[in-house]
């Protein structure tokens, strides 16, 4: 019953996909559509989290301010500089580089408010 195949593991009807959700999600981002290949910022459970990419790339998201009572995105940067949408694509997270996360106790409403800075949907491009 229990193999290394996919139908090796009772009730395993996801193949990991699950798990690989939840991991990505503790890190603060959500597939919200994966045809599109952009992510959606959550809140981050983790305070830090790398990841190797090869080729000697790597992914940083770091959540500061991170704790119990504070889920709300205060402000968001990549690798260094502010990023003020509320979204960030496949292909920068593949390319490596430093996400970082402030997180507080109250909502800032301005952030990823901008028209241009939410995330492109139904097929429309983001600006």
């Amino acid at each position: 019953m229990y193999e290394d195949q996919p139908d090796g593991l009772a009730g395993n009807e996801d193949c990991g996909q699950m798990s690989a959700w939840y991991v990505l999600s503790a890190m603060g981002l959500y597939s919200v559509d994966p045809v599109s290949t952009n992510y959606v910022f959550g809140s981050p459970l983790l305070d830090r989290a790398e990841i190797d990419l090869g080729n000697d790339r790597k992914l940083v998201v770091q959540a500061s301010g991170n704790g119990p009572g504070k889920p709300y995105i205060q402000s968001v940067s990549w690798n260094g500089k502010p990023w003020t949408r509320s979204w960030i694509s496949h292909a920068d997270l593949a390319a490596g580089g430093t996400l970082a996360f402030d997180m507080g106790s109250t909502p800032n409403k301005q952030f990823g408010a901008a028209a241009a800075d939410r995330p492109p949907s139904f097929g429309k491009a983001a600006s």
